[in-house]
């Protein structure tokens, strides 16, 4: 099967839908697929089987900034790629975010599978309900990773949608080498921004032991007034923003791994990568959250906000050996149900439900025997307008 697989945000930029379609296209190919990726880059693209489609500009979006390519240069971009490919599917992340996805909607040029990833509030959905609808209508079929993302969708789009879920590569971050450490470390990663809690983890600092190290990864709007207030601590290590390798060896060393957001978390695939790692999980209990890490199951999970109970619960998940051990036993198996070649093999099977009638189509021949690309003859009774599109 030929598959595209689209994300509307910058696939050299970190960010959770990006890794869900990254990790998706290895995922399939290893099980014998033709994929590509195609989203905007910001430099060389990650993969060989990448195709980039420009650079990207930084939008706010749901609390944080979007790096999205909604420029005509890219759409043109991924008008021809699509055409030059001759995928079977399109499978497109957050599919009514502007760009690649969205004009995937608007041409439709195969059958379109949409997953639908954001939480919480949408301006664009309550203001241009009638625009979004109506492309939300040209997706096949409509796919979404967590309850919160079908409340968001469903509330605003209705339609039906299936639940999946987002999957983590599990062997990558079991096996990673971890980053060298002097002291117990407590992890953060994520935006600087007041939805992700950075400054609740801080405010919780001064209660706990002077002997452990807490590194801050990422950055964001706030780092520089946090670095400020916080700048007699020794016992902090702004990290910045980490690769993808270093992100999974930091996660491999550390000890805890702190998640403090406040809202608008649709899935905690952050939390299921620690697990992965083998760092104790600490988290608001948020309902993204919950989907992955199982209160007092798998980890820990304090109300949003309240830094004093955060600050107990995070000297105990560094000082109960019992307590750590029983939980990262949980995790190991609890990451296996969400692991990427069991989201891949889910994703297979819808996209043969929904390529297939077109794959076997009289109008869809191969060019000669051994060859995977396809071309298209137009049959007496296909409209034009069809193969006109096609020609973009």
């Amino acid at each position: 099967m030929r598959i595209g697989i689209v994300s509307p945000y910058s696939l050299t930029v970190p960010g959770g839908v990006q890794e869900q379609a990254l990790g998706l296209g290895r995922a399939m190919r290893s099980k014998g697929h033709s994929v590509r990726v195609l989203g905007p880059c910001d430099g060389p693209p990650p993969d060989g089987w990448v195709t980039p489609l420009g650079n990207s500009i930084r939008q706010p979006a749901n609390g944080s900034i979007a790096p999205i390519a909604p420029d005509g240069a890219a759409q043109l971009r991924f008008i021809r790629a699509v055409r030059d490919e001759e995928f079977d599917v399109l499978h497109l992340h957050e599919p009514l975010a502007p760009g690649a996805t969205m004009t995937a909607c608007l041409t439709k040029p195969v059958p379109l599978v949409g997953t639908f990833h954001a939480a919480g509030t949408s301006a664009s959905y309550r203001y241009l309900n009638p625009v979004v609808r109506w492309m939300a209508n040209r997706l096949d079929i409509r796919c979404v990773v967590s309850d919160d993302a079908r409340a968001l969708a469903e509330g605003h789009l209705g339609g039906t949608y299936i639940d999946l879920f987002n999957g983590i590569e599990v062997d990558r971050f079991a096996s990673a080498e971890p980053w060298p450490k002097l002291a117990p470390t407590i992890m953060f990663l994520g935006r600087h921004e007041p939805r992700k809690g950075l400054d609740v983890l801080l405010a919780a600092l001064p209660s706990l032991p002077q002997d452990l190290r807490v590194w801050i990864c990422s950055d964001g709007p706030d780092t520089a007034r946090l670095r400020q207030l916080h700048a007699g601590d020794p016992r902090l290590e702004w990290v910045g923003r980490v690769s993808d390798e270093e992100k999974r060896r930091r996660l491999r060393a550390a000890d805890v791994f702190c998640a403090p957001s406040l809202r608008g978390e649709s899935f905690g695939i952050v939390l299921l990568e620690a697990m992965a790692a083998g760092a104790v999980v600490v988290a608001a209990d948020l309902s993204g959250y919950r989907r992955v890490a199982r209160p007092d199951v798998d980890g820990i999970l304090v109300p949003p906000g309240d830094a004093t109970l955060l600050a107990g619960t995070l000297d105990r998940a560094l000082t109960d050996d019992a307590l750590r051990a029983r939980f990262l036993a949980s995790s190991r198996q609890r990451v296996d149900d969400f692991s990427m070649d069991r989201l891949a093999d889910r994703y297979l099977e819808i996209f043969e439900q929904v390529s297939a009638p077109r794959r076997r189509s009289p109008g869809w021949v191969r060019r000669r025997a051994g060859e995977s690309k396809v071309r298209h003859v137009r049959p007496a009774n296909e409209p034009r307008s069809r193969e006109r599109t096609r020609s973009l």
